[in-house]
């Protein structure tokens, strides 16, 4: 898993998760990021320092694993166990759930004007097609976690 900072056009911060610097190539390619404060989808990675370690004669041996630290700082535990039970509550969730790949926009809309049964369906929406199908009432959100189609999976 990769962190980096990103920035939209309109000055705002936030944090992507990514599993290499590959997806986040891919993904900015196909239109998938947007702001999550303002929706723009012109989002670039911001200037960042750089991550110095600490000598090897200076460091904690209580220092926690580079994937719970948020800028060299252990996540709080409270952050820690949220992060796991929204991760878990994602999982559970998308068990009962159907993918329908790059198809979401077009099931989605299905299923809400009755062409369609309704069910639980997960899958890939461009940050045009999201706000399409919620300017016409479709509820829709993102994950909070990415996740593998399973087509994908080894």
């Amino acid at each position: 898993m990769i962190v980096y900072d990103l920035i939209c056009d309109h000055g705002h911060r936030f944090e992507g998760w990514f599993g290499s610097s590959g997806d986040y190539a891919e993904q900015r390619e196909r239109g998938l990021l947007s702001c999550p404060q303002c929706g723009s989808g012109e989002v670039n990675k911001a200037p960042m320092a750089p991550t110095v370690p600490a000598k090897g004669n200076t460091r904690s041996d209580t220092a926690a694993p580079a994937s719970q630290q948020v800028a060299n700082r252990p996540l709080p535990a409270e952050v820690q166990q949220a992060l796991a039970k929204l991760a878990e509550a994602q999982a559970k969730a998308l068990k009962q759930s159907t993918w329908v790949g790059d198809k979401f926009a077009e099931v989605s809309r299905k299923m809400h004007y009755g062409e369609a049964d309704e069910k639980p369906i997960h899958g890939r929406a461009s940050a045009e097609e999201a706000q399409g199908l919620a300017d016409e009432g479709i509820p829709v959100a993102p994950l909070p976690f990415p996740i593998a189609p399973p087509d994908e999976l080894n």
